[in-house]
């Protein structure tokens, strides 16, 4: 009891200090936060188990995200579509976001693949021990992924947060806001304030970060600690290699060789987005905090933003894909698959038709390895061990996943505006914005 009252003593101080480092100086907001993602990963690892008593401060700071989704995917996304005022423009932007993000998507398959080659992680390991975990029902077939896009009742969707068929409810809205003319013009200003009104929310709700942050590391790093890594040292190693890669090659070639932009900047303007990807693993509840970094950090356009975001965190699902990758030749090297070439070519393809529409919530894609792994021999009951074995140490192998999925989605945001004339390139250099 003694050591509890100290763990929460400690922590009441703590939260003190980041709130009067926040309003007593000028430091920015991923300042703060990565302030309090290493004071939370030092508090896990000194106080351990009880860390567990202070993690439902950081569910309620996703809550508080998570409650703003659907509103803001939906009145952005209509208030995006009528402000382009043409549906051919449209067309144009639709078009481009989607190339892109199957583009990337396919480099982070290919990139997982090739690390999964080299440094073969599945070499050795006995899972003679490991618990199996059924996942069997949680796979969904490409056809009723892409069936699924078109909502029987759109309100429904809106209530249980389906987030593609959200997007498309809302893009037909939009359009049908745009063909009325004068008549819908009234409707069309009411999504826009309606829009606005959500991402000020959103910025009040990100104020709480710090702290949110600060318990959900502790928890992680209190429960897990260093034992999670060791057991699975060389899987983690190569994901968050591969993360990198795919980072600074893939995207910051994308951002600096083909947009003309310097590389710096948007890795600084979309910082605060990353830090809070990496504590909460979920793209969707990240979503908010990108649309403001990419819009005030970034320079990119409303009309671009709440348009590629909203369908990024949806359908760009670049960690996944690259886990995917990894984690299909760590299951084949443990169960003695050969792959042939075609063998790597279907792991790609259906790596890529799967991450699209993942749920963008923490874990989500380990479950998706049924689908990825029978295409290449490997049984249910061999998923359902790799799945085991794997599950209780993938929250530190999902922050990463989740970094790469945010950054891509600012990545294709940024491309899409500079084609679109739609952004500006005087904000993105301004090394000083912020929120």
């Amino acid at each position: 009891m003694e050591i509890k009252i100290i763990y929460w003593a400690v922590l009441a101080v703590t939260f003190v200090g980041i709130y009067l480092l926040g309003s007593r100086t000028d430091l920015k907001l991923w300042v703060r936060v990565m302030t309090a993602l290493l004071i939370g990963a030092i508090i896990g690892f000194i106080f351990g188990d009880l860390t567990q008593s202070s993690k439902w401060i950081g569910d309620l700071f996703v809550r508080f995200i998570r409650m703003l989704i659907v509103p803001l995917i939906f009145t952005s996304l209509v208030a995006g579509v009528v402000s382009m005022g043409d549906p051919k423009r449209l067309g144009s932007i639709g078009i481009k976001t989607i190339v892109l993000y199957l583009m990337t998507t396919f480099f982070a398959i290919i990139i997982g693949l090739t690390l999964g080659t080299i440094f073969n992680p599945g070499a050795g390991i006995d899972l003679s021990g490991v618990i199996p975990f059924e996942t069997a029902s949680s796979s969904m077939s490409v056809s009723d992924r892409l069936f699924g896009i078109v909502p029987t009742n759109p309100i429904s969707s809106l209530a249980n947060g389906e987030v593609l068929p959200i997007i498309f409810f809302s893009i037909l809205l939009g359009v049908g806001i745009i063909l009325g003319g004068e008549k819908t013009k009234s409707l069309g200003n009411v999504f826009s304030s309606a829009a606005e009104a959500v991402l000020k929310i959103a910025h009040l709700v990100m104020q709480l970060a710090p702290y949110g942050v600060l318990s959900l590391i502790a928890w992680v790093s209190g429960t897990m600690g260093i034992a999670a890594l060791q057991n699975l040292f060389v899987l983690t190693v190569i994901l968050y290699a591969g993360c990198l890669i795919h980072m600074i090659f893939v995207y910051g070639g994308l951002i600096r060789v083909v947009a003309g932009l310097p590389l710096g900047n948007f890795f600084k303007g979309i910082i605060d987005a990353q830090a809070v990807a990496y504590s909460t693993s979920s793209s969707s509840a990240t979503l908010p905090v990108t649309l403001q970094c990419v819009q005030k950090n970034l320079g990119v356009k409303k009309t671009v933003a709440s348009s590629v975001l909203p369908l990024g965190a949806t359908i760009n699902m670049d960690g996944t894909a690259l886990y995917l990758g990894i984690v299909a030749l760590f299951s084949a090297q443990i169960f003695g698959v050969q792959l042939s070439f075609a063998d790597y070519f279907l792991i790609a393809m259906t790596a890529t038709l799967t991450s699209i529409g993942t749920a963008g919530i923490p874990s989500a894609s380990l479950f998706l390895l049924a689908t990825v792994l029978s295409v290449i021999g490997i049984t249910d009951a061999q998923t359902a061990l790799i799945v085991g074995f794997v599950l209780p140490f993938d929250r530190i192998l999902d922050m990463a996943r989740t970094v790469v999925n945010i950054t891509g989605d600012a990545t294709v945001s940024v491309l899409v505006a500079k084609s679109e004339g739609e952004l500006d390139e005087t904000e993105f250099r301004d090394t000083t914005s912020d929120f």
